[in-house]
């Protein structure tokens, strides 16, 4: 296996990059149902156009196997940047097989790199596996405080 950072104007990079994301959205955990073709098209420009984008993939003999789509962003409390695990998907035949892990691991080498305070990430409170993953590699529900709980993730459509 190998990760790599994905090179967004490298066609075999972003064609994976399309390919994995779709593998994720028809996922139960995703939206259980395939990239609609505007999406697919969108998908690396509008990636390539936001200024934060970090993608690793994972390959296994010359074939895309997983995916991490990571944005920067900002610690107002540390005064460092961060990196949001915005998508993290590994093809069904290689789940349980360090991939995750492994893909992980590179976004934390890089994080450090680039000098970040912490990783995030949200996950679906039902995703066992996922989150089994995730804890495996050091990540945990965010509190702020022991009187406060714990953080929960919002999100409000707006289309």
């Amino acid at each position: 296996m190998e990760i790599i950072e994905a090179n967004l104007d490298h066609p075999e990079h972003a064609a994976a990059i399309v390919a994995m994301t779709d593998v994720y959205a028809r996922d139960g955990m995703g939206s259980g149902a395939p990239l609609a073709a505007d999406v697919r098209a969108r998908l690396v420009p509008g990636l390539r156009a936001h200024p934060t984008t970090l993608v690793f993939l994972a390959y296994d003999n010359g074939q895309p196997i997983g995916i991490a789509t990571c944005f920067r962003g900002f610690s107002t409390f540390a005064a460092r940047t961060l990196i949001n695990i915005h998508d993290l998907a590994v093809v069904p035949g290689y789940r349980g097989h360090g991939v995750g892990k492994a893909l992980l691991a590179a976004v934390a080498t890089k994080a450090r790199a680039l000098g970040c305070v912490k990783l995030t990430l949200e996950v679906q409170e039902n995703n066992r596996r996922a989150r089994r993953v995730y804890e495996g590699a050091g990540f945990a529900q965010a509190v702020c405080g022991d009187e406060n709980g714990g953080s929960l993730f919002y999100t409000k459509p707006l289309d």
